[in-house]
């Protein structure tokens, strides 16, 4: 499907007739995208209400209707300029294949100020314009249906508004899980299991007897009732997360300003208080310690070379002694041996020969150990031996009391840092206020919780109740109603219902296990960052997404940057059309959002050029700024610019060919 031409005729600030030439295609070189400038406010919204408009009518969800009826909207779509007799005209020609043919339809909408029929007036020209096809005016809903069902057209008409809410949100919003659940064809499955109740509830009814009809009438409202309830709580539920989300990001903010601000370090006060009287009292022990060594032997360290000197001293003079009382005890045997010799009649010469040997012997054996100077020391033996043990104790001395200043630096600096810890802590009334929010938002969350714990616990009562009613009109039936006629359509149904819930599980985990792995290779490729998830997991109920890292480790959604959050977004939404199967035109307005330049540019080279075979961008000119455009000219991205030229003098639009640049 290829939209061609959108002419728009007194819509909003559109004045007069303009037309937009869509078609991306040209004869040298297709290029996808169709590329639309205007500044907030100058209409782009505009445009795709318009396309919406023309495909779907009443239908169509416009960003600009709200809560309006379909006439109010009408009316309020007129440009405020035209003439009372002047009708508002949308026209949408497209093209697409139909039975192996491409053949293009002009849808045309019209309408004037304040519609008798409260509707607008629908034509279908075919390809010259001058016919129409009245035969597809009165099934267009079914025919557009099968072409763009709007249940997925918001997978390929979307704007930047969705995919931040997409982005910030645990849960997807309504509006795409709804397209979710239509591309999953689960509203066909749902829709086929009611249409088998209706069947048997009206063949229960063939064939009961009037008390019976009254009886099965009045259960059937209590069970229309109890549904009715249940899709009310259903409601409450996602209420209720929706509030539980907003109030665990407020829990959070809390706790970072507890942090902080101190107060994680405030709620260990006492525990540093404690340290540090710990630390103080041991530092205080080793000063004690300290002065014992100072009162006792360690002042000796300051004289080490006086010790050292009085030491030698004492040695030299010990040994001289040694050396004095050998040399008497000698000199007497000598005088002995001389005596001896002498008594022996030796020769007198040959004895003063042996007393000159002797004297001189005695002289060259103690020369090496006379004193020039007198002992002035006169240690003994014992007082040496002192010495010696007062210079090995001041030496355990010395190496104690390094130890002891060793662990004085480090207690003082383990002090400093408890006393910097101290001080950065916040004051008790400080600490009281932010300890109070954390403890309201944690309340808070509590109580968000029990609420909805307390509204799931009612929805799943109701269902049993449901079941039972649904049993209770089954079991009155088959009790009251004995039809054999019917009873096969009936017993057929069930099983068609059972097959139907099997049919729809294993749909739901086929078409979710392709899209779960589409979304993850659209999200690294936009992302161009391989190694932050390994794989995306999409829950079976609620369509919210869980990414897992390498190790099978989630990765929560709030460590992801804003740009990477909007970058995941536009990955569902984009894995959502293709597993789609639908060749189908995407339209972006405000494409880009509070992305930083690094995801702009991924954007630019990565996505517009590849979304789809048409590709219509709605853009301000800081969106898709001049370096973006340049990339897009350069890789003959673009077929077609305009300009949205708004006059806010008159209030009007004018679509002009060309970009910003």
């Amino acid at each position: 499907m290829i939209f061609l031409e959108l002419v728009l005729q007194n819509f909003g600030p559109y004045a007069g007739r303009q037309a937009i030439n869509l078609d991306p295609r040209n004869e040298e070189n297709p290029r996808p995208i169709i590329l639309l400038g205007g500044m907030n406010g100058g209409g782009k919204t505009t445009l795709m209400d318009a396309i919406r408009l023309a495909l779907y009518g009443q239908r169509a969800q416009c960003s600009t209707r709200g809560n309006l009826s379909y006439v109010d909207f009408l009316n309020q779509c007129v440009n405020s300029k035209a003439h009372p007799a002047e009708k508002t005209r949308i026209e949408l020609l497209f093209e697409h294949i139909e039975d192996d043919k491409p053949i293009k339809y002009r849808v045309v909408r019209t309408w004037e100020k304040n519609p008798k029929d409260g509707k607008d007036i629908l034509g279908i020209l075919g390809d010259d314009d001058t016919w129409p096809v009245d035969s597809l005016v009165n099934i267009w809903d079914d025919y557009i249906e099968n072409l763009l069902p709007l249940g997925i057209s918001n997978l390929f008409l979307f704007d930047g508004e969705q995919v931040r809410n997409l982005a910030e949100q645990e849960t997807p919003p309504q509006i795409v899980i709804e397209a979710i659940r239509g591309l999953l064809g689960l509203e066909l499955a749902d829709k086929l299991a009611v249409d088998l109740e209706i069947l048997v509830n009206r063949k229960r009814k063939e064939n009961a007897d009037t008390k019976d009809l009254a009886n099965i009438e009045q259960i059937e409202q209590r069970l229309i009732q109890q549904q009715e309830d249940y899709q009310v709580i259903e409601k409450k539920i996602l209420t209720c997360k929706t509030h539980i989300e907003e109030l665990e990001t407020i829990q959070r903010e809390a706790l970072d300003k507890f942090v902080s601000e101190g107060g994680k370090i405030a709620a260990e006060r006492n525990q540093l208080e404690e340290r540090q009287k710990e630390k103080t009292t041991a530092l205080e022990n080793i000063r004690q310690s300290l002065s014992e060594l100072a009162t006792d032997i360690l002042p000796l360290a300051l004289i080490p070379n006086l010790l050292s000197q009085v030491q030698a001293q004492g040695a030299k003079e010990f040994r001289y002694q040694q050396v004095q009382l050998a040399k008497d005890v000698l000199l007497e045997r000598d005088k002995r041996l001389l005596q001896w010799l002498n008594e022996l009649a030796v020769a007198s010469e040959n004895v003063d020969k042996i007393q000159s040997f002797l004297a001189e012997d005695a002289d060259n054996l103690y020369t090496g150990y006379s004193q020039a100077e007198a002992p002035w020391l006169l240690a003994d033996e014992d007082s040496l031996s002192q010495l010696d043990k007062v210079k090995y104790h001041l030496q355990n001395a010395q190496i104690s009391a390094r130890q002891q200043l060793s662990n004085i630096a480090s207690l003082e600096e383990e002090l400093v840092v408890l006393a910097r810890e101290v001080q950065t802590a916040a004051e008790p009334e400080a600490y009281q206020k932010v300890r109070d929010a954390v403890e309201e938002a944690q309340n808070q969350v509590a109580q968000a919780k029990a609420n909805y714990e307390t509204t799931r616990r009612s929805l799943t009562e109701l269902a049993d109740t449901i079941e039972k009613t649904k049993k209770e009109l089954k079991e009155y039936t088959e009790k009251n109603i004995d039809s054999k006629n019917r009873e096969h359509i009936i017993s057929a149904a069930a099983k068609v219902q059972e097959t139907l819930k099997v049919f729809r599980e294993k749909l739901t985990l086929k078409k979710l296990n392709k899209l779960e792995e589409e979304v993850k290779n659209c999200f690294l490729y936009l992302l161009h960052k391989s190694d932050l998830v390994f794989r995306i997991a999409i829950d079976t109920k609620t369509f919210s997404l869980s990414l897992f890292d390498f190790d099978g480790k989630p990765v929560p959604k709030h460590r992801l940057s804003a740009g990477e959050k909007q970058l995941l977004a536009i990955a569902f939404l984009w894995g959502l059309a293709k597993v789609s199967g639908h060749r189908l035109p995407v339209a972006i307005d405000t494409p880009l959002g509070r992305l930083d330049s690094s995801h702009r540019s991924n954007l630019v080279e990565r996505y517009f050029p590849s979304a789809s075979h048409q590709v219509i961008l709605l853009s301000t000119d800081t969106e898709i700024g001049k370096k973006e455009v340049e990339t897009l000219r350069e890789n003959e991205a673009i077929a077609r610019e305009y300009l949205l030229k708004y006059d806010s003098a008159s209030r009007q639009t004018t679509i002009q060919p060309g970009y910003f640049w």
